[in-house]
């Protein structure tokens, strides 16, 4: 992303969602995108995904300039995205059907079977999302993901509606999926959660209050693969956290007087 800024136009006006992001994501890179509610994060993924478009400045995919959607970038939403009258196996078919065009029906089904038995749903392939817990059908929009085969994923706040023991579930099967295979994806990762961010991802992008810009990039050198538990206790990540913390929270604190704030 080179300048980018989107500006809104309403009835009061126009407004600025981002202004001025450079972000550079390098091939096979998990990057964090943190930030206070309503500072552009889901706007960004929403240029990234080209449903939406810069108003000043530019993206570019592999040095060409992005222009709309394209199969080689795959989404994933908060809000589980399953059509509710196709079964999971189907709704992963659905998608596979949008990129395998010339694959047979058996080819399909194979594919989605193999996606649901990776993330552990071999047994409920013919369940309809209503048969399914939150974190169940979570996992079939991840498996409908990966079985499309993206080059860059695309995943907004994807465990903010599952409840905690779930959301660690989901974050070791997306690691797990994302290291499986030769060649990693590319997974730009929304999330208002720093320790999902700091466990997650190689590099954390901070942004700041609206209109959004980016504060500051973080490297997260910790080495793969990551043991939660013992790392949680290091003080490196103490350490990392705490900075992590004050970038997120220092707008507020601007707000309320320079109150500082321990959390």
């Amino acid at each position: 992303m080179r300048n980018v800024s989107l500006n809104y136009k309403d009835q009061n006006g126009t407004f600025c969602a981002i202004k001025n992001v450079n972000i550079s994501i390098k091939k096979g890179e998990l990057v964090s995108i943190i930030g206070p509610s309503g500072c552009g994060k889901s706007t960004l993924l929403s240029l990234l995904t080209g449903l939406a478009f810069p108003s000043e400045g530019y993206i570019l995919l592999d040095g060409k300039q992005m222009h709309g959607t394209g199969t080689e970038r795959g989404v994933v939403f908060q809000h589980y995205s399953l059509f509710p009258w196709m079964s999971a196996r189907k709704n992963i078919i659905f998608g596979l059907q949008q990129v395998y065009k010339s694959k047979s029906k058996k080819d399909l089904e194979e594919i989605a079977d193999k996606y649901l038995a990776m993330v552990g749903l071999k047994d409920f392939k013919n369940k309809y999302p209503s048969q399914l817990s939150g974190g169940m059908q979570q996992r079939v929009a991840i498996a409908r993901a990966f079985a499309m085969n993206p080059e860059i994923l695309l995943m907004d706040e994807p465990f903010g509606a599952v409840d905690a023991k779930n959301r660690v579930i989901l974050q070791e099967l997306l690691l797990n999926l994302w290291g499986n295979g030769n060649e990693r994806k590319t997974i730009i990762f929304v999330t208002h959660d720093i320790d999902e961010a700091i466990l997650l991802s190689d590099r954390v992008i901070v942004m700041s209050a609206s209109p959004g810009t980016v504060k500051r990039e973080i490297v997260i050198d910790f080495e793969r693969p990551r043991d939660r538990y013992s790392l949680m206790r290091s003080e490196e990540y103490a350490n990392l956290r705490n900075k992590l913390v004050n970038l997120f929270y220092d707008d507020l604190i601007e707000r309320i007087g320079g109150v500082e704030v321990v959390l």
